[in-house]
């Protein structure tokens, strides 16, 4: 006797409310390719894949990838089981993106820089106009 498992099932509403976030975020990410929730009627049935794609993409987010490199690679993993490719495509998007935030740090720590002399001679000028 074979037991069949239950696949769950989640609402859009549980899944913004499990990942705080708006149900518009998430219809926008299924308008964006990302997710694809079946319909009974004109409800929206989330599944695992759909979940873990959620989050996935929230992470990605929160790293600062695009909503364009989460959809690629996603591709790549839907192509490619063995996840060899995506595997690489992944370490080259980190590289790029770390590339990208040492540039991003240079440039504000050139900001601050530049920001502290500001100070320094706003300082210096109202010491002077009040000594006068």
């Amino acid at each position: 006797m074979t037991q069949k498992i239950s696949q769950a099932k989640y609402s859009i509403s549980d899944l913004s409310k499990e990942f705080d976030i708006t149900t518009r975020s998430i219809r926008f990410y299924e308008d964006q390719g990302l997710i694809f929730p079946a319909r009974k009627g004109q409800t929206r049935v989330y599944h695992q894949r759909d979940k873990v794609r959620l989050k996935l993409i929230l992470r990605g987010k929160r790293l600062g990838f695009s909503l364009a490199e989460t959809g690629r690679l996603f591709e790549l993993y839907d192509v490619d089981k063995t996840s060899a490719t995506q595997l690489n495509t992944i370490m080259t998007l980190i590289n790029n993106k770390k590339e990208d935030l040492k540039q991003q740090l240079e440039d504000i720590n050139a900001i601050l820089i530049e920001l502290d002399d500001l100070e320094d001679n706003c300082k210096t000028t109202l010491k002077t106009l009040e000594n006068i």
